[in-house]
């Protein structure tokens, strides 16, 4: 058994506020987790932090065996919350810049996926819409040879049909020699690609496990479970 993604007692404060609150979990290579919650929760916080970009407070985190900064940008692949691609790009300036700035990115994979997404390279990524603009993305994401993916709310903000492409791109471009980090609060439509699940709430895990033995203790899937735990959230 390897482990890619282990936090141990993982905790961020925010001046007097906690974001994290002593939160530890493993991820096995070749596993897809869950990070489920609301607005609010702490998922982004715990995936700035994975993927370098925040500090933690106390507490342990290890990728690859590596405290994430510069030792782990090779191996963590990270989809943001926000967009950060130029204003003045297109989609075949995005594909050049993650070329040239990532050694693992491959471009004839790149290209497979935008004619999947049905996505012109020479379209104006401001002229994309929310739901194009996410795929384009899980797109350049996708396209390096990571050994975990971090997808901050992939689903965030675009139509079914949008989710639909999104989740089969999901599903034919995992390989079992990496990671991934999915985090959502749109549970329903993704849930399939789970192996495991942390619930988080207000910095804590409060409910974590393999996804399929919840569905049997429990007798309900994992969308009920979500809608159970934060029916008043």
């Amino acid at each position: 058994m390897v482990i890619i993604f282990k936090t141990e007692n993982l905790t961020k404060s925010y001046m007097t506020k906690k974001a994290l609150k002593g939160v530890s979990i493993e991820l096995e290579k070749g596993k897809i987790l869950g990070l489920l919650g609301p607005n609010g929760s702490g998922k982004t916080t715990l995936m700035k932090i994975c993927a370098g970009l925040l500090r933690p407070t106390s507490g342990e985190i290890y990728i690859d065996g590596l405290v994430p900064g510069l030792n782990t940008k090779p191996v963590v692949s990270y989809l943001p919350d926000v967009n950060y691609l130029y204003r003045w790009m297109k989609i075949r300036d995005a594909i050049v810049f993650f070329d040239e700035f990532y050694d693992d990115f491959d471009v004839k994979k790149a290209k497979k996926l935008l004619e999947f997404m049905n996505l012109d390279e020479n379209s104006k990524v401001t002229s994309l819409s929310k739901g194009m603009l996410e795929k384009l993305h899980l797109t350049l994401v996708l396209s390096r040879k990571a050994k975990l993916y971090i997808l901050d709310e992939p689903l965030g903000g675009v139509d079914p049909v949008a989710r639909e492409k999104i989740i089969d791109a999901i599903l034919d471009n995992f390989n079992e020699d990496s990671s991934m980090i999915i985090s959502t609060h749109l549970v329903r439509d993704i849930e399939r690609l789970f192996d495991e699940v942390v619930f988080i709430s207000q910095g804590e895990f409060i409910l974590k496990g393999n996804a399929e033995e919840l569905r049997i203790e429990k007798g309900k899937s994992i969308d009920e479970l979500y809608r159970e735990v934060f029916q008043d959230a």
